[in-house]
């Protein structure tokens, strides 16, 4: 049987995988100019010829005038052609120079780096049907993820997370115990313990390398008497009486969400509150075939579903799991009020309670 080819289909396919071409080939040119400062020496100088920005960071021009040209042809900076002079605008500067911004986006090109670092290991995984642990990934990926969820945590987190939750804004401002739990380098914990400093958060994470690195970040935010570290799975960290557990971007990963979240319910306190933040997703397939689900189907596939296949139960949420099969988790674990307290473009927050 002889199939017929609409050609235009083909070529509409082949533009598109000429970008992802061109997008994959570029992603360590994007880590080099972040490693060389490039995106940073741009920022505000207005148009600068390639030997000019050479000259501000102390690179080769030869190399840099490709790299210049690479990213202008990608729409990261901005060329003109009549003075030969690149620039980048106020909107490229928001999402490549400045790590205060929600928008920065460099932490993902760490994230991308380590994929390719394990890709060995994911393609077994694939193979056997095996799991791949986090602690088993490179370390880019964990500084990938804390840089990559840290600019959206900062806008978000204080502003518009916590108020969205019944209650729990007030109780934090007067102080109050929090477990941030599945923290990894602690970003979440010391932004919670930086804007309530009459509460204490107490950070918990499997990953031992991870908990060694939060301990240092917190004593360099000046935020070490209001935090704790220690190395603990979700289903077995201690303490009791907490008025706030948080889990940021984790459930998911979790082998067994269901006794994650059965063991959060028993740690709080009678009134107490469960944060779910977790990637933005519907709760159909076809709701999710969009940029972002994309990104997140393939978080998924290669770091999230290997995660919680290497652990007891295995459930695999996945990345893109939705409110619905999220809230039956909440709800078999025991909790009896679940809803969606707000989201952004990126997270969705759910509140459970008791």
């Amino acid at each position: 049987m002889t199939t017929a080819v609409d050609d235009a289909k083909l070529a509409a396919f082949m533009e598109r995988a000429l970008g992802d071409m061109g997008a994959i080939i570029s992603a360590p040119l994007v880590r080099i100019g972040e490693q060389l400062g490039l995106y940073k020496a741009m920022a505000g100088a207005g148009p600068l010829t390639a030997h000019e920005v050479a000259e501000r960071v102390g690179a080769a021009e030869p190399h840099l005038r490709e790299w210049l040209r690479n990213q202008a042809a990608g729409g990261y900076v901005d060329y003109d052609a009549k003075t030969n002079r690149f620039s980048l605008s106020a909107e490229q500067a928001l999402a490549l120079a400045d790590e205060d911004s929600p928008a920065y986006i460099l932490g993902a090109y760490d994230v991308i780096a380590s994929l390719f670092a394990d890709e060995p290991k994911i393609l077994e995984a694939f193979r056997t049907g095996a799991g791949l642990g986090w602690h088993e990934h490179h370390p880019l990926l964990f500084r990938g993820t804390e840089r990559f969820f840290r600019p959206s945590y900062r806008a978000s987190l204080v502003a518009d997370w916590i108020p969205a939750l019944d209650g729990v804004e007030t109780k934090l401002e007067r102080g109050a115990k929090v477990a941030d739990i599945g923290c990894g380098h602690g970003a979440s914990t010391m932004l919670l313990a930086e804007a309530f400093p009459n509460t204490r958060v107490y950070g918990f994470d499997y990953h031992e390398p991870s908990i060694r690195r939060a301990v240092e970040e917190a004593a360099l935010a000046g935020v070490a008497e209001r935090t704790r570290f220690a190395t603990a799975a979700a289903k077995d960290y201690p303490g009791t009486a907490y008025d706030l557990v948080c889990a940021f971007d984790c459930l998911h990963d979790m082998g067994d969400p269901v006794g994650a979240a059965a063991h959060v319910l028993e740690s709080l306190a009678p009134d107490g509150t469960f944060m779910v933040v977790e990637p933005y997703a519907g709760d159909r397939v076809e709701d999710n075939l969009t940029p972002v689900g994309r990104v997140f189907y393939g978080a998924s596939a290669t770091i999230c579903t290997p995660a919680s296949l290497s652990q007891e139960v295995g459930l695999a949420l996945g990345a893109q799991a939705g409110e619905t099969v999220l809230s039956d988790v909440l709800k078999e674990a025991g909790f009896t009020r679940v809803r969606r307290a707000t989201e952004t473009p990126f997270n969705m927050v759910l509140e459970a309670r008791p």
